[in-house]
């Protein structure tokens, strides 16, 4: 049995067909409509009409996103490390 789906894809009144497995297809339906609703706010608040503009702006935002969610993450770790850490010493220290 095919685990696949086709599906039309519309981002910045410009549709893509693509072939996807059953379970991207809620995220991408999502994704699209989020960068179509990013597209609108960045047209309606700058002065910026060209829509390959655009959609390198949302494509620097979304991306940032992403980048700045894996520095977190990185960050949590380390947080979580050096408290792990601290607390061995002080368990060191009272056995």
């Amino acid at each position: 049995m095919d685990n696949t789906l086709r599906i039309k894809i519309s981002i910045a009144d410009r549709v893509y067909p693509l072939t996807i497995s059953y379970e991207q297809e809620e995220g991408l339906r999502k994704a699209a409509k989020r960068i179509d609703a990013m597209l609108k706010q960045y047209e309606e608040n700058y002065a910026v009409r060209d829509r390959q503009d655009l959609l390198a702006m949302c494509a620097l935002e979304l991306a940032s996103f992403d980048e700045q969610k894996v520095i977190n993450q990185e960050n949590d770790q380390t947080n979580l490390l050096n408290l792990l850490k601290q607390i061995d010493s002080n368990l060191d220290n009272v056995l």
